[in-house]
């Protein structure tokens, strides 16, 4: 991390002094008053460099008051999913408050890691969730480097679990195993809906969405990022042709071009020039696939045409799961014209 470190007097210095060495696998900038090195930068007023420890650092770790602090970064707060972590020390650096963006801003892991580090320093973590061990959902999707829609919600779903309510999820079994292995994972909190069954989905209980797709919902909602686009077509296709036809497949499912990792597709079509030449446009890595992987998968695919001619189960569907990570094919193919797509996490 980036982190700068504000102090306002000669004994807050020294302490920042000390705690340098506890940062070492940080990237840290001492603001003082006093003295100028490599690391340190003098300044006359706090509400000087505020600005600049907002925009350009990942954290800031004041030693001064907490009602100085406070005052001093209320003009900047925006959002939690966008401010930095903000972390309080006392001089003898024996208490330690993550104050702003303890979650995704990563204050409270920081504060663990100084706390840790430090003899006899005792960590304030104020967020209910990590206090009493429960599983907070903005943790999970910075693990899992997920998009965050509809932040907000956030709070309904954490109190209800917190309050020993249940929330719903609405997600693929490889993410409801991964919430499973999540720290503070509680059975009784959580009702698992499978995206192909939503029979007993309950309208009532706040939900939480896990889809790489943005949906016109209110809900919090999780989004894996790297998607894979399988590709078949037709011999000749053009790239104009190709490149219309994922344009309106990303804007009718509501996927965003920039989280498509890969594009997959038969290994038959690793001459087709349309393709190659629209891989290039989009500067997305092309994969292909033989026969023998194609054919291995053990999932149903939707009837292709491509066993007709190549004996194989499809080309858009198992290639796309065969690049994923995942392998969650959350999308079967569409037909645009001569361009058959498929998406896969």
């Amino acid at each position: 991390m980036k982190i700068a470190i504000a102090t306002i007097n000669n004994p807050s210095l020294e302490s920042a002094k000390k705690l340098l060495p506890v940062l070492k696998n940080h990237d840290c900038t001492v603001f003082n008053k006093t003295q100028e090195n490599d690391n340190f930068v003098i300044f006359d007023k706090v509400d000087d460099i505020m600005p600049t420890a907002w925009a350009e650092f990942d954290a800031i770790i004041f030693i001064m008051a907490t009602g100085a602090v406070v005052r001093k970064i209320a003009p900047f707060l925006k959002d939690k999913a966008t401010d930095p972590a903000v972390l309080i020390m006392t001089l003898d650096l024996k208490r330690i408050i993550p104050l702003v963006s303890g979650h995704l801003g990563g204050a409270n892991e920081l504060s663990i890691e100084i706390s840790e580090s430090l003899d006899e320093c005792v960590n304030f973590v104020t967020t209910a969730s990590d206090q009493i061990k429960l599983l907070a959902f903005d943790m999970f999707a910075k693990k899992m480097n997920y998009d965050i829609s509809n932040l907000k919600s956030l709070a309904q779903v954490a109190n209800r679990i917190i309050n020993k309510q249940a929330v719903q999820v609405v997600a693929y079994p490889s993410d409801i195993q991964n919430i499973k292995e999540f720290e503070g994972y509680n059975e009784d909190s959580i009702i698992f809906h499978s995206p192909d069954d939503l029979e007993s989905f309950d309208t009532q209980i706040p939900t939480v969405y896990i889809t790489p797709q943005k949906l016109a919902y209110n809900s919090l909602q999780l989004h894996p990022k790297e998607i894979v686009l399988g590709l078949g077509m037709n011999r000749g296709t053009s790239s104009k042709e190709i490149s219309l036809a994922v344009t309106r497949f990303c804007f009718e499912h509501a996927i965003s071009l920039e989280n498509v990792t890969h594009l997959a597709s038969f290994e038959a079509k690793a001459d087709e020039v349309g393709l190659l030449e629209f891989a290039k446009e989009v500067a997305k890595e092309l994969k292909f696939f033989n026969e023998d992987e194609i054919n291995a998968l053990e999932q149903d695919f939707s009837p292709s045409q491509a066993t007709k001619f190549f004996n194989i189960k499809g080309v858009a569907e198992p290639a796309s799961l065969l690049a994923s990570n995942n392998k969650v094919l959350f999308l079967s193919k569409r037909i645009y014209g001569g361009v058959t797509i498929a998406a896969s996490f």
